[in-house]
């Protein structure tokens, strides 16, 4: 089954610059036949100015980063609990990016782990918004405390059950949307497929 062996994941970062801004929190849990085997979750220390937007957004103050683990452990850890497992995220996109740069940063090499997506679904299934928090309440998934890295882990999880209840996923391993009003990912994994997409909207009767 395509999800006997997953690794969940999330990051928390500085900003949207894949390759200057920085994660300042990770999580993953390791997932074999439906049960969490594994879970690592940190703040991450990183010598830079934290952005105000960042705290209002997701809680994380300069001084919880400064107390945060040291990046290159965090990350160690993190690609022990992946290996080689199917990687999951919720706009992949991004997280699959940070996850490129920092990896090349700090090791000089990338990973070669399969994904899934589990917005490209949402679009795929849904109308819009497709964001996390809408998401789960769609399916009576309970969220809390979105953006924070832990939390968004869990229920992506979740969302992923669902999907794959509802139709098996399998026919989504390596493959990426992007919105059609933006320029393609700057970098994706040699084996992804990327395409266009649109947000589909709900009809609203007029009154």
């Amino acid at each position: 089954m395509i999800l006997n062996d997953i690794c969940v994941f999330d990051f928390e970062t500085s900003g949207l610059d894949h390759q200057n801004d920085r994660v300042i929190e990770l999580a993953a849990i390791r997932v074999r036949n439906g049960e969490i085997v594994g879970q690592f979750q940190t703040l991450i220390h990183q010598p830079i100015e934290l952005p105000e937007k960042i705290t209002e957004i997701t809680g994380i103050t300069p001084e919880l980063m400064r107390s945060g683990m040291d990046e290159d452990l965090a990350f160690k850890i993190l690609r022990v609990l992946m290996r080689d497992a199917l990687l999951v995220a919720h706009n992949a996109e991004f997280d699959l990016q940070f996850l490129h740069w920092t990896m090349m940063r700090l090791a000089g090499k990338t990973f070669t782990n399969s994904f899934i997506d589990t917005m490209t679904i949402s679009r795929e299934r849904h109308p819009f918004p497709h964001r996390l928090e809408p998401m789960c309440e769609r399916y009576g998934i309970k969220l809390e405390g979105a953006h924070r890295a832990f939390n968004d882990v869990i229920g992506c999880f979740e969302l992923l059950k669902a999907f794959h209840a509802e139709k098996p996923v399998d026919e989504w391993v390596n493959r990426l949307g992007f919105l059609s009003k933006y320029p393609p990912p700057l970098w994706v994994p040699d084996y992804a497929v990327t395409f266009p997409t649109e947000n589909r909207y709900e009809r609203r009767e007029a009154i």
